[in-house]
């Protein structure tokens, strides 16, 4: 028997001593592995996008290199390689203006050393998993520790999971800082993404109150990068270290330039400086569009493609519909309602025209030098032209408008104003909106109409009805009494 006690108390001592060894080394590979994440030349992100498409290339261009160099670059370049401690950003523009792009230049010059990047998703369960993969942090779910727990690690659900992933980050930070100097960059793209709703703004929350704790002690700079406003408004609530750098599309010069530039790398060769200038009158600042236009053979003809698309494009979203029915009245004051906003827009850029004209006849303004920014309205405006709050928002997420830091709202570009203009400035337009608007007035006036019905009441019968504050009121019924 004692044989038999010993034999059994060395193996229980030897299995708690090999768990108690194997969960320290589980700790300190974890660690170990959320390092390496922030090592030089190793991020899922930047390795997707400095894939190449043709390796035979012998310059071996980049999808970045055939754009030019924003001026916003060299601030981007300072924040991304840690030179930039004590806040943590919100990169905010229009979709295409090229926010991702310049994070991931300014990681390749620097080859990701201390940055992670990944993308929002709104399903929390998927943005857990890329959370993960970005800092190369399994959540426990690798461990064998798990055959002698009771509960599921992952009972809590996502946010608790990418709670621990912060601490894990934050015990790496602490002791990079230590080596390195300066802090790790932690990059979450697209974060409007997320669902405006509890479990997306709970997630904000969390996310900014590490940064702001991380940015306090200058050990993690956490960027945001968003294309509308309205996570703006929920993390400047608790708003105490942020700062948002407003990221717009290309003045004209730029643009025209940007244009020369990636033409040159086109197989189709240099365009002329009339081509260029009426494709940029057209299409704006806006790079995304710009890079497709530059890759076409005849650009214009794209322009006027990418125009025509957008046209069509929003009026599937907002087109207006006479003599609704009352089944489509809500999203018809939507449409209603959008109009009257983009119908002023159109009016501010007739208004610029007009002035510049004016202008350039008087000998004030060069007309080479006489560049129309897109038209501006303050939020506080639109909420008032609209009639409606809600309807702002989502006019954002579908890229009609766009709001700065300044909360100024501006068409999302110059494709959107264009678009717009042709749809305000066709005939009949005024007496369309007008009709649908008064239709809207219809159909409500029948929802607020109340019909009373009168059982057994006979030819030459008289109901007395008497209307005051509390309601009518039925006083009798006379019968054979017309009088």
């Amino acid at each position: 028997m004692f044989d038999a006690a010993l034999t059994t108390l060395v193996g229980i001592g030897i299995v708690f001593v090999g768990g108690v060894a194997y969960l320290q080394w589980y700790k300190w590979n974890v660690l170990n592995k959320v390092h390496k994440a922030f090592a030089p030349g190793y991020d899922p992100a930047l390795e997707l996008a400095t894939h190449k498409v043709h390796p035979e290339d012998e310059l071996e261009r980049t999808f970045w290199t055939h754009k030019p160099r924003r001026k916003e670059q060299e601030t981007i370049d300072h924040i991304v390689h840690g030179h930039e401690a004590g806040h943590y950003y919100i990169l905010l523009g229009p979709k295409g203006s090229g926010k991702g792009t310049m994070v991931l230049d300014a990681m390749a010059t620097c080859q990701a050393d201390g940055v992670a990047m990944c993308d929002a998703h709104p399903d929390l369960e998927v943005f857990r998993l890329r959370f993960g993969k970005a800092l190369n942090f399994e959540f426990n779910e690798d461990s064998q520790t798990g055959l002698f727990q009771r509960r599921d690690p992952r009972e809590g659900g996502p946010r608790l999971d990418i709670e621990r992933a912060l601490n894990k980050l934050e015990k790496v930070a602490l002791r990079s800082y230590q080596k390195r100097k300066k802090p790790l960059i932690l990059v979450i793209n697209n974060v409007h993404h997320f669902k405006n709703d509890d479990e997306g703004r709970n997630m904000l929350l969390q996310l900014q109150q590490k940064a702001e704790a991380w940015a306090a002690s200058g050990i993690v700079t956490m960027v945001f990068t968003s294309d509308d406003f309205w996570p703006i408004h929920v993390m400047r609530m608790m708003a105490s270290r942020m700062t948002v750098k407003s990221i717009s599309n290309l003045t004209n010069n730029e643009a025209t330039k940007a244009v020369s530039h990636m033409r040159s790398y086109s197989k189709h060769g240099p365009a002329t400086e009339e081509e260029i200038d009426e494709v940029v009158t057209m299409v704006g600042g806006r790079l995304s569009y710009l890079n497709q236009v530059a890759k076409a053979k005849d650009m214009v003809s794209k322009a006027k493609h990418l125009l025509a698309v957008e046209k069509g494009w929003l009026l599937s979203q907002i087109g207006l519909i006479p003599d609704c029915d009352d089944d489509v009245m809500d999203e018809q004051k939507w449409s209603s309602c959008s109009w009257l906003l983009l119908q002023e827009f159109v009016k501010l850029r007739q208004q610029q025209e007009k002035e510049r004209k004016e202008a350039i006849e008087a000998g004030t303004v060069d007309p080479g030098d006489s560049e129309l920014p897109l038209p501006t309205i303050a939020y506080w405006k639109c909420r008032q032209i609209m009639t409606r709050a809600d309807f702002m928002e989502d006019l954002d997420r579908l890229n009609v408008i766009s709001t700065d830091i300044d909360l100024n709202v501006r068409p999302d570009s110059m494709l959107i104003l264009h678009a717009a203009r042709e749809v305000v400035e066709e005939e009949g337009f005024e007496e369309l909106l007008e009709n649908v608007r008064n239709r809207i007035d219809e159909i409500e006036s029948l929802h607020r109409t109340r019909e009373l019905t009168f059982k057994d009441v006979n030819e030459g019968d008289m109901v007395r009805l008497s209307v005051d504050k509390g309601g009518a009121k039925l006083y009798e019924t006379l019968r054979g009494n017309t009088s």
